[in-house]
């Protein structure tokens, strides 16, 4: 199979939506990462999804649609909370995630067997364009291999997927940079489920108090299922081991500095990069966690692109959007931090 990179003219989105209405898969930009698409009605067309990621099958999907609407017209949940109102409209078009009960169209492919639905309407024109020309709600998780850093370019998709889709569409660099923000409303309390664009701190402005999930920042329990996509073990995850270090500024580089070979390499701020003698992936300044989450996936394929087999990273707080630059990191780390007192 060949894969066509095509610029997102209306003629190129209406073919795309021809495809994923035929029940095929392709990849489209969202301004969070690019996706892998099929529609989201058709459990076969969905297990394609799975097969050209390497993506185990008890990973939930995210559905995505092109007008809150879209809900309601294909069934998509059982009931729509009032909280969910409040955060839409607050929210909507944007990088937020929703998990409400499913509803009767969704298959288990979508779900991974749970009794729930996670329901995002992205910001990117070009998602909601291919959206509409496909006339069916989108499953797309992060259009890469399954279990390496998430793709924010074309190319990155190009790289993981070559020959296993038909189709990317090309929008340009991701504005966002990590995936969305997850939230549950099914339970007693809206619980936090994966961090991203929209921060905690955000949605509690909205609806009040926000639970955090234990699993956004440590390790799922053995035998629990994943009731998000990004809470599985290791994630994002490049060739090279990658070790977190918290400690404050002086001790990182001074802890680096004494394991310097030509085969290590430092995931630091780029104020770090002059005081450091191995080769360094910076991510962005250390004062500004947008910036870090926007660069923070390519700067991770930059080390797979390199013979660096040990990696030493910047451990951010989780505060604000660090939550969902630390999350990304310690699961591409396999919750591997060193601490320096």
């Amino acid at each position: 199979m060949n894969t066509d990179v095509l610029l997102p003219t209306k003629e190129n989105i209406d073919k795309v939506g021809r495809l994923l209405r035929d029940g095929q898969i392709a990849a489209i930009p969202t301004e969070t990462v690019y996706g892998l698409a099929a529609n989201a009605l058709d459990g076969n067309s969905v297990k394609n999804i799975f097969s050209a990621k390497g993506r185990p099958m008890d990973n939930p999907l995210i559905v995505h649609i092109s007008d809150f609407s879209q809900i309601e017209k294909f069934s998509l949940v059982s009931d729509i909370p009032e909280k969910a109102y409040m955060l839409t409209e607050k929210f909507w078009p944007g990088p937020l995630t929703i998990i409400m009960p499913k509803g009767s169209a969704v298959p288990n492919e979508v779900s991974a067997g749970l009794d729930t639905v996670a329901v995002r309407l992205p910001a990117h024109p070009v998602a909601r364009a291919v959206i509409k020309a496909a006339d069916r709600p989108l499953a797309a998780p992060s259009a890469n291999t399954s279990g390496s850093p998430s793709p924010t370019s074309s190319a990155h998709v190009l790289h993981d997927l070559n020959g296993k889709i038909p189709a990317i569409l090309d929008g340009g660099l991701c504005e966002v940079g990590v995936e969305s923000t997850v939230v549950t409303l099914v339970g007693d309390c809206p619980t936090l489920l994966r961090p991203g664009g929209v921060t905690l701190e955000q949605l509690q402005t909205v609806i009040g108090k926000v639970n955090v999930s234990d699993a956004v920042l440590n390790k799922l329990r053995d035998g629990e299922k994943a009731e998000s996509p990004g809470m599985k073990y290791k994630h994002y995850a490049p060739k090279a081991n990658l070790i977190l270090v918290r400690s404050d500024d002086d001790k990182y580089i001074k802890y680096v500095n004494a394991h310097s070979t030509a085969l290590v390499g430092a995931l630091c701020y780029d104020e770090d990069i002059t005081e450091l003698s191995v080769k360094c992936f910076p991510f962005g300044k250390k004062s500004d966690c947008a910036e870090q989450a926007n660069r923070l996936f390519d700067a991770l394929r930059e080390i797979d692109r390199t013979n660096i087999q040990t990696v030493y990273g910047r451990c951010p707080d989780t505060h604000g959007m660090a939550m969902a630059v630390y999350n990304r990191l310690v699961r591409a780390a396999g919750f591997e931090v060193i601490e320096l007192a």
